[in-house]
């Protein structure tokens, strides 16, 4: 079901209101205003993403789980959609929904290594175009790098034999979790920093610093970057956020934006 422009609105408001709140108490950046850089595009995100992007991703997944049941000689009946099967399916939803969070954060982390390779890095540098890092910086995703992140690890999942409706409960948390990552709150989790991700270290993805470029691509655990190298947590906040390729500022220049072909600016390469 799509959202209403009221539900759009109510939660604008309720979790704009708790992420400001602790954004003024636990400051990253300090003196950094609410209508920061580019928040009006976000605004435009905030609506644009639940009711177009998620349609598109929602709409896309379903078919090529249908597609995928077909090619598979699968029964396309409500049970095969909701129950899952196999000895996956077979445990509690509780259960699943667990050992899904750790799942999609292992896939999750891989997904985003290929968004930073050369072929896919446009679609996500829209993410990472945020000069000014906070909660609503999130919503900043273009439809593809969208697309992509929900479509592989659904199929991933059900091939598996979870229950898709484990994996829809488990899809909300993860978004409200990616919320407060981007937040503008100096949080590490002090002994916990290496086990849950946390603002801090997720900031140190977006920074437009060098050192701490491709660094700390999981969103939920931490032990996914320290297996495999990627792992960046100095004891201060980064200072400085953005991309170096010339990213539009309006929404339609970022969805378009990808798509046209590479243009070098001030001898710029492109990423390797």
């Amino acid at each position: 079901m799509l959202p209403t422009i009221a539900g759009l609105f109510v939660g604008f408001v309720a979790i704009g209101a708790l992420m400001i709140a602790l954004e003024r108490l636990w400051p990253a950046n300090r003196g950094q205003a609410v209508l920061r850089r580019g928040f009006a595009l976000d605004i435009a995100y905030w609506a644009f993403t639940p009711v177009v992007t998620r349609a598109i991703s929602r709409g896309a997944t379903i078919v090529g789980l249908i597609m995928l049941a077909v090619v598979l000689g699968w029964p396309i009946d409500r049970v095969t959609f909701t129950s899952g099967f196999g000895p996956f399916g077979a445990q509690p939803r509780w259960l699943q929904a667990l050992e899904m969070i750790v799942l999609l954060d292992f896939i999750g982390y891989w997904m985003h290594r290929l968004f930073h390779g050369r072929r896919l890095w446009r679609f996500h540098a829209v993410h990472h175009s945020s000069e000014d890092l906070d909660w609503l910086s999130s919503v900043r995703v273009h439809p593809v790098n969208d697309l992509m992140n929900r479509l592989v690890p659904a199929i991933v999942v059900v091939l598996l034999g979870f229950s898709p409706l484990a994996l829809a409960g488990v899809l909300p948390f993860f978004a409200l979790y990616a919320i407060l990552l981007h937040a503008n709150v100096d949080w590490d989790f002090g002994p916990f920093r290496k086990v849950i991700s946390s603002p801090r270290f997720h900031r140190w993805h977006h920074t437009g610093e060098e050192n701490g470029r491709d660094k700390n691509f999981a969103g939920l655990m931490p032990l996914w970057d320290i297996l495999f190298g990627t792992y960046y947590m100095p004891a201060r906040s980064p200072e400085r956020y953005g991309v170096e390729e010339p990213v539009p500022h309006g929404l339609f220049g970022q969805l378009v934006w990808p798509f046209r072909k590479v243009e070098l600016v001030g001898g710029m390469k492109p990423r390797s």
